[in-house]
């Protein structure tokens, strides 16, 4: 019984299911895949910060078109070196000689240097030890 379905199934592709057929199907997704990307989307993206040597990963929720957000989540994979005199720093009140980033000053650091995407919040930063 099997056997006799997909010999049916074989048989109906090839007289219904033509290559131009396919050709316009494979076309109209294409052309609805890239309408889409068009639209502004919101969405979590990792960033990979160094700070004066200390690297670390933080998640930013950003918002912007869809080619922007797959433009920089596949083919930006480069780490964002920053100055830590380009961040307003707080002491850790936890461990001496490590020092705590504002969110508000990391998340204009990075919508600095990204102008095509905008960081509408940043995410758990860590502890950073840097000597000051």
């Amino acid at each position: 019984m099997n056997g006799k379905f997909q010999s049916y199934l074989k048989n109906l592709g090839k007289r219904y299911i033509t290559p131009a057929f396919l050709a316009i199907l494979f076309a109209s997704f294409f052309l609805w895949y890239i309408t889409k990307l068009s639209y502004t989307y919101t969405t979590e993206m990792p960033f990979s910060i160094n700070v004066d040597g200390e690297k670390f990963r933080v998640e930013c929720m950003v918002e912007a078109t869809g080619q922007r957000i797959i433009a920089h989540r596949y083919f930006s994979k480069r780490t964002l070196n920053l100055r830590s005199s380009d961040l307003q720093m707080i002491s850790s009140p936890d461990h001496e000689g490590e020092y705590i980033i504002t969110p508000l000053s990391l998340q204009n650091a990075i919508s600095l240097r990204y102008g095509d995407i905008k960081i509408v919040s940043v995410g758990e930063i860590p502890p950073l030890e840097l000597n000051r």
